[in-house]
């Protein structure tokens, strides 16, 4: 009797044992499969709205005054001095106009953990294409900041404003309103008229 209770005891120990392992088996290879398109789309366009920023967001939220931001130009010293989107902070990413400066990732590092952790941080380069912020981003998220990327780079803003604004703020608006140069931020002009993304809510710009 003693005999048949432990080796009924073992035999529930031992079910117990695979069964445990069997679901662990069976949930690393769920988990390693692929997903499914739906499954990409739907994570594609999560990312997308997490992590960028519609250049028509930024102008409403210029217009408005709007201080829950920080805009970060990722573009050389003498670019910025140069000229830059009004209110944007100087961290650069390159040495001169024609050299990158990615090895100096403590020095970026630092400066952007001096930023407000009350803000979101965007940050912009040199056009739509430019890897820069990109490539600036993934180094943050891996020290731990996490930082938004402007739709648009400078050349965008500066050079095709009406390429990215709507058609009936072509004669009302103008890039050179949203642009100061020298090495500091400036502040944005506001606009109590700002047609810049009216559209409130989910949909918005």
């Amino acid at each position: 009797m003693e005999l048949g209770m432990r080796m009924g005891l073992k035999v529930i120990v031992l079910a117990v044992v695979f069964g445990g392992l069997a679901g662990m088996l069976s949930f690393g290879v769920l988990n390693a499969l692929p997903p499914n398109g739906d499954a990409l789309v739907r994570e594609f366009y999560e990312i997308e709205n997490a992590v960028h920023v519609s250049p028509h967001s930024l102008r409403k939220m210029m217009d408005k005054g709007d201080k829950s931001y920080v805009l970060v130009d990722l573009r050389s010293a003498e670019e910025y001095e140069a000229a830059h989107i009004a209110g944007a902070a100087s961290i650069p990413a390159y040495k001169d106009k024609d050299t990158s400066d990615y090895g100096a990732v403590e020095r970026i590092v630092r400066a952007f953990a001096a930023l407000p952790k009350d803000k979101d941080i965007i940050v912009y380069c040199y056009s739509t294409p430019c890897m820069t912020g990109r490539k600036v981003g993934k180094l943050l998220a891996g020290h731990g900041i996490f930082v938004k990327h402007l739709g648009i780079g400078w050349n965008e803003w500066k050079y095709d404003w009406n390429a990215w604004n709507h058609e009936h703020e072509w004669e009302k608006t103008n890039a050179e309103d949203y642009i100061t140069t020298g090495k500091e931020p400036g502040t944005p002009q506001q606009d109590s008229n700002s047609t810049a993304c009216p559209i409130e809510g989910g949909f918005g710009c």
